[in-house]
């Protein structure tokens, strides 16, 4: 039972309070749990909308987010902490529960664990004994936890916060919250409940949060099912809509959920009835087809055949089919014949296709022919510099190619269902090559959308939408000549979608953007690698672009529609909640809201408004209510995009409207994924013209890395806070604002180090590492910065719409990088004396921190990415081992080459890359005095920096893992301390 609280709740008492994330905020913890649901991949929540969408912000950080936002501070920091976790389920009593709910622990494992000196009492025959209660089981749970080193292992082995039943997980939380927040009032026994008190504390009403870039709907939706009050925007009408199916599909009740399950049945049912009544997808045996595989053919200019173009003939791994090309010399083509059972040997063979590193490449008669692509397709560049080719232009009618056109499509295997095993589970499958009949019934499926395309777009059931050429919608223009997006899917792709759009409605409307997601001429065949599975087609987004392919996979009706007899997954909002919605730009937000979390468009980020085109195609003629309310283009011109002068403005735009519309108490919560420094400066301009003032900054690890992501895709989230900046005129001058910038530093380096040591010392962890730590440093210089209206003569404002000149240093890029500095100076790796730390350069910096890091278990490559921008390191590769997702590592002192040493690197001509020459020297038995005088040849202020050296070498000692290079720089060390001084 709830415990009475006599104290009552006053509307407004903590108005003027500050905000638990203001101070301290689990960024670690967060981090983790955030990566947790990353990887969870179509197990997210809201994925199953519209997983095409990327860039959702995790659940589990808004949740944080929220709350923090909203709990107030009291006088004891660590017991803050403590219910915060609890709150979040990441104490050591939500582990337990969520690892009971993931059943992480057998009976047999559990005895092998820990210690039971009765195990009768829970165990009987092969598992828990019958009788055994939850509570029963978490006793044990609680004390095999207790026995994993790190939170990292207690969480990987349990389901995610939002996976467990809410009442249950959070049961034993309440006496303690009502507790601990007795003072205030608090007296509740749910979520939603505290959100509600929290927020008539601070606002006097429910707390409402606002998104206006709210993209897949990830913040709004998670906002309310923990009991807050809603507003979402958005311009793009697919992110509009997504964010419509998160509260009204994922949030909805479950008797709505079944009600939407039956209208998909239904609509599955009509769709399949009319597509097997024109028998297009069966033969004669009555066999049902699950996939038609296509690819292109060309011309050879060089032999006049006709090729077949494809990456790979693999058609399924694990079924060991192939595609064979026989030559037909009569019509000078190739036959396609389909082989299962396949050697490993024929294998191996068809794993070469006709089409590798851009050119066409296939044997005829024992003579290899290799032609560039670029050379069929005749790509040209004009005397001014434009581009082109010989491809013809598609026009609006077109959906096949013409019988002229460089490039041809042809169906050449199918993937069948067998007919005794059509209502099992798991259908037996084959692969075979298309017989006549089966090229017949292709034929119809043509004659079928040539006789009806122009009716279904005038209709809206077909797409009729020109591609305007942009970044990543010039692809299919440049390389294929298509021109209308309805020249992306084949006959049977539109033919399906028309009948599926004749039952249209809001809820089927999502369904159908996934499916075209996965069905399309862009979705890639898988040759099914994985256990069980025999192929099958993977999304058009894989990842963030229109990537043209060779040869692809086209879902017939039933593995297409298989998605819309599935349950449909979701997690109730609470009743009672208000919800607003707007497809709306961000600078035009339409109501007040207490809390803005925003995660904008910056520089790399997705290009929506031009792929998601691809969406909007299907959906703008006749669209189902409400999304007849939206206006259905990408409205390019006024996406908030890039990073040059227009995307400030339009930032500026953005955060002062929404600074226009919270109350004078309100905050804002601002994410983004940074890659430049630039980025520093540009923010502090856009919230000095916005008139608010950053209180806080974290940096969450939010995104997973995959082969996809390589290149300029960075791994973490920097959260900033802000509230709105005092009214009044306030001027400063750099000279008096960076020693105020390096105390703010201090400050709250040393209050958050403190926190560090009690925390670890309570809980066996430490609350913030390094990058918490380091954000601290960009967070301080933020907050003195944006307090200022005026830095010396230069108006904040004016200075914030000015165009940045290219290579230009402004005393705001100054100031920020003087924080971080200041910061570096502070985080002194354990086993480094402050003044040696202090005398060294940012590459000598960035070597030693990573390598104490390293020393600890740091491999995470964004790590070594964030330290490298900290500490201004131009080339951090060079010093790397290994640059791998989760594997990353610096060179050890052996593994430098003499090259990577020179005066030309950036280690080379510093203390540390003589030091390292210096010990591999005497690894290879150079006289240690000869090394030594060396050094003092090499380093003309040898004896006045020589306590520094050997401190350096002392470290690299300490933390190599390399016998002999700890054996080598003893010998240094002992060198150094007792060489005559005149020698």
């Amino acid at each position: 039972m709830t415990a009475m609280n006599t104290v009552q709740l006053v509307p407004f008492a903590l108005k003027n309070a500050p905000a638990l994330i203001e101070i301290l905020f689990p960024a670690q913890k967060v981090s983790f749990e955030a990566q947790a649901e990353r990887k969870a991949v179509a197990a997210q929540t809201l994925t199953g909308l519209g997983s095409y969408w990327k860039g959702r912000k995790p659940l589990i950080l808004v949740r944080a987010l929220v709350l923090g936002s909203l709990l107030p501070p009291t006088d004891n920091a660590e017991a803050d902490l403590a219910v915060f976790e609890k709150l979040m389920a990441f104490d050591d009593e939500g582990l337990a529960r969520r690892a009971l709910a993931g059943n992480a622990f057998s009976a047999s494992v559990l005895q092998n664990l820990i210690p039971i000196s009765d195990p009768e009492r829970y165990f009987g025959g092969r598992g828990w004994r019958r009788d055994i209660t939850d509570d029963d089981k978490l006793v044990l749970y609680r004390q095999a936890l207790a026995t994993l080193s790190n939170y990292e292992e207690k969480a990987s082995v349990g389901k995610r916060p939002e996976e467990v039943d809410q009442d249950w997980l959070y049961a034993p939380v309440w006496s303690e919250v009502n507790r601990h927040y007795a003072h205030l009032g608090i007296n509740v026994k749910t979520l939603p409940e505290l959100v509600e008190q929290l927020g008539i504390l601070r606002y006097g009403h429910r707390p409402r949060v606002g998104d206006t870039f709210s993209g897949g709907g990830s913040i709004p939706f998670e906002a309310a099912r923990i009991g807050c009050d809603a507003y979402a925007s958005d311009l793009n009408p697919i992110a509009c809509m997504l964010t419509w199916g998160a509260f009204n599909i994922v949030g909805a009740s479950a008797e709505s959920r079944a009600a939407i399950e039956k209208e998909n049945r239904l609509a599955a049912k009509a769709v399949a009835s009319a597509i097997d009544t024109l028998g297009i997808e069966k033969d004669a045996k009555g066999n049902q087809a699950k996939a038609f595989l296509y690819c292109l053919e060309t011309r050879c200019p060089e032999s006049g055949w006709l090729v077949p173009l494809s990456p790979t003939w693999v058609i399924s791994k694990n079924g060991n089919v192939t595609a064979l090309l026989v030559p037909d010399y009569p019509n000078k083509r190739f036959d396609i014949q389909v082989k299962s059972g396949a050697t490993a040997e024929e294998m191996r063979a068809a794993a070469t296709g006709t089409v590798a590193d851009g050119n066409l490449q296939y044997q005829l008669d024992g003579k290899t022919f290799r032609i560039p692509i670029k050379t069929l397709r005749g790509d040209f560049r004009e005397s001014r510099g434009n581009t082109g080719n010989r491809l013809r232009q598609w026009v609006k009618a077109d959906f096949v190619a013409a019988s002229n056109d460089i490039f041809q499509e042809r169906l050449y295997a199918i993937h069948w269902m067998s007919k005794d095993t059509l209502k099992d589970a798991r259908p037996k499958t084959y692969f075979a090559a298309p017989s006549e009949a089966d090229l017949l019934r292709e034929q119809l499926v043509e004659k079928i959308v040539a006789e009806n395309l122009s009716r279904w777009q005038d209709e809206g059931l077909v797409p009729d939408m020109v591609i305007e050429p942009g970044d990543k919608t010039d692809e299919p223009i440049r390389t294929r000549g298509w021109t209308h997006w309805h020249h992306l899917f084949n006959a049977r792709q539109l033919l399906l979608y028309a009948e599926l759009k004749k039952h249209a409605s809001a809820t089927l409307s999502l369904s159908m953007c996934q499916m075209i997601n996965t069905s399309a001429r862009l979705t890639r065949w898988t040759i099914g690698d994985g256990p069980g599975r025999s192929g099958g087609t993977k999304q058009v987004f894989d990842n963030q672009a229109l990537n043209v392919l060779y040869n692809y996979g086209c879902r017939a009706s039933g593995y297409l529609l298989d998605s819309l007899e599935a349950k449909v997954s979701g997690s109730t909002i609470p009743n009672g909640l208000r919800f607003e919605q707007r497809c709306l730009p961000a600078a035009e937000v339409s109501s007040v809201c207490d809390l803005f979390i925003t995660d904008p468009p910056y520089a790399d980020a997705v290009n929506y408004h031009e792929i998601t085109e691809f969406f909007i195609a299907w959906m703008r003629k006749n669209p189902p209510k409400p999304f007849d309310e939206l206006v259905w283009d990408s409205r390019r011109a006024l996406a908030v995009k890039g990073s040059g002068d227009d995307f400030r403005r339009g930032m500026i735009d953005a955060y002062t409207a929404m600074a226009n519309h919270m109350p004078e108490n309100g905050m804002q919560c601002v994410m983004f994924t940074h890659q430049s420094t630039e980025v520093w400066s540009d923010m502090v301009g856009i919230f000095w013209a916005a008139g608010l003032q950053v209180v806080a900054a974290w940096y969450i690890a939010t995104e997973t890395t995959s082969e996809l992501k390589k290149g300029g895709y960075v791994q973490g989230t920097v959260t900033l806070m802000l509230r709105k900046r005092p009214v009044g005129e306030k001027v400063g001058f750099k000279q008096r604002i960076l020693p105020v910038v390096r105390q703010e530093v201090a400050a709250q380096i040393k209050q958050m180090m403190h926190l560090n040591d009690e925390t670890k010392a309570h809980m066996g962890e430490p609350v913030f590492n390094d990058a918490d730590l380091q954000m601290a440093g960009y967070a301080a210089a933020l907050k003195v910065l944006t307090a200022y209206t005026k830095i010396g003569e230069i108006d904040v404002t004016t200075f914030a719409f000015r165009p940045r000149v290219k290579g230009e240093e402004t005393v705001v890029d100054e100031i920020v990088q003087q924080a971080s500095e200041a910061a570096n100076s502070l985080l002194v790796p354990e086993g480094v004396s402050l003044e040696t730390w202090q005398a060294i350069s940012g590459i000598q910096r960035f070597y030693l921190r990573m390598l104490d890091m390293e020393s600890v278990g740091a491999s995470k490559l964004d790590n070594y990415q964030n330290f490298a921008k900290a500490f201004c390191v131009d080339h951090y590769s060079k010093v790397m081992a290994s640059m791998t997702a989760n594997g990353a590592r610096l060179k050890q002192v052996d593994e430098f080459g003499s090259r990577e040493l020179t005066d030309s690197t950036e280690i080379g001509p510093t203390w540390l890359g003589h030091l390292i020459i210096a010990i591999q020297q005497l690894l290879t038995d150079v006289e240690p005095q000869s090394v030594v005088k060396t050094l003092m040849e090499d380093l003309p202020d040898y004896l006045e920096v020589r306590p520094k050296l050997i401190d350096l070498v002392r470290f690299l000692e300490n933390k190599s893992r390399n016998e002999a290079v700890r054996s080598a720089a003893d010998v240094l060390v002992s060198r150094m301390q007792t060489q005559r001084l005149d020698s």
